[in-house]
């Protein structure tokens, strides 16, 4: 039995989320662009409500647990981050459904006026039931996810501080089969995966900033390990360690939350301002890296955020064209051009490129 000075309360969490079946989280996401009114500004808390009670919608689990709040010269506001820019930029689909998990899972929701301080971290019972119990004690079996196994885990803490647990089990059951934590188990760096960095990022960020603490740029990754990113986010594997850097380093040139901003952006982009101008004119659809070490890697970013992305060493296509382009053609070009680099260079590869290939679907 663990003690300390967390404390765990379900909050609203135990309303009825009347989210429908068979949906994944698409009612969360349609919330989110409502409130937002599909634009990437940061909104007032109450302008957000009051958008969303117009379409007689429940507004208090989406702006408690899932979306991050923070006080502006007196005033709530939600602001724009990785979930809110996956929602608003693209269709709904299970992606969106596993990022918005996760980002329940991260319970880091900053802070409005009036709220308790344990409502900053509102859903720590779902974060340690997912460290402690699915990744680390059942290796992300999430067979063993159930609402009797979770109200026996939090039952169990002296930190949880409500009298009944059974409501919360169910619905956490709920959200976790709901938002596909089976797919947590994957051991690579899947799309949902590198925008979960981004989110995370964003919000340890903010964080800082809002209690005022140093953001230091080059301990990023530290920043990630202290949250204990690797232990929320799914099966840890070497082609995710190996992808973390990379994506982090594309973080930061992006600007880190400033990429959301074109002007900002353009100003961290002046040598090639005239580039990017050409891009923004074109289209203000957003754009996908790849990074040539592992085309699984692949982040949805801001158009103006492009010329960026390739200074930091990724490929940049628009996303019809990566619809329709087939990765493993592109890996098989990216490994093609590795192999005559090496025999270039007079060195004698002991493994083809149909070998490698076969490799990497292992």
């Amino acid at each position: 039995m663990e003690t300390g000075t967390e404390e765990w309360h379900p909050g609203s969490f135990t309303k009825n989320f009347s989210w429908g079946t068979n949906r994944g989280l698409r009612e969360l996401y349609e919330i989110i662009r409502i409130g937002f009114a599909d634009e990437l500004k940061d909104v007032t808390r109450q302008t957000f409500r009051d958008r969303v009670a117009n379409s007689k919608r429940p507004d208090f689990i989406p702006i408690n647990f899932f979306l991050f709040n923070e006080i502006k010269n007196g005033v709530d506001y939600l602001i724009v981050d990785e979930l809110v820019f996956q929602a608003i930029s693209f269709d709904h689909t299970s992606r969106f459904d596993h990022l918005a998990l996760y980002a329940f899972i991260l319970s880091m929701v900053g802070r409005w006026r009036g709220a308790e301080n344990y409502q900053e971290r509102p859903a720590m019972w779902a974060f340690h039931y997912v460290a402690d119990r699915l990744g680390s004690r059942a290796n992300w079996d999430s067979q063993v996810v159930s609402a009797d196994d979770i109200q026996s885990f939090v039952d169990k803490d002296d930190r949880y501080k409500a009298k009944t647990s059974r409501k919360l089990a169910t619905n956490l059951n709920f959200l976790l089969r709901t938002g596909g934590i089976e797919q947590f188990a994957s051991k690579h760096a899947d799309r949902w995966w590198v925008d979960a960095i981004f989110l995370t990022l964003d919000r340890l960020l903010e964080t800082r900033r809002m209690q005022g603490r140093e953001v230091d740029r080059t301990k990023l990754e530290t920043y990630l390990a202290a949250s204990k990113f690797s232990e929320i986010s799914g099966k840890r594997s070497t082609e995710k360690d190996l992808a973390l850097r990379h994506i982090v380093r594309l973080y930061q040139v992006c600007g880190e939350r400033s990429r959301f901003d074109d002007e900002t952006v353009a100003e961290l982009t002046k040598i090639a301002f005239n580039d990017i101008q050409v891009w923004l004119s074109n289209s203000q659809e957003p754009m996908a890296a790849l990074h040539p070490t592992n085309l699984r890697i692949v982040k949805t970013i801001p158009r103006a955020c492009a010329l960026l992305a390739q200074h930091a060493g990724f490929a940049v296509l628009d996303l019809d064209t990566l619809a329709e382009t087939s990765l493993p053609e592109l890996v098989r070009k990216n490994l093609e051009e590795a192999l005559a680099r090496i025999k270039d260079r007079g060195l004698r590869p002991n493994m083809t490129v149909a070998e490698l290939m076969r490799l990497m679907r292992e």
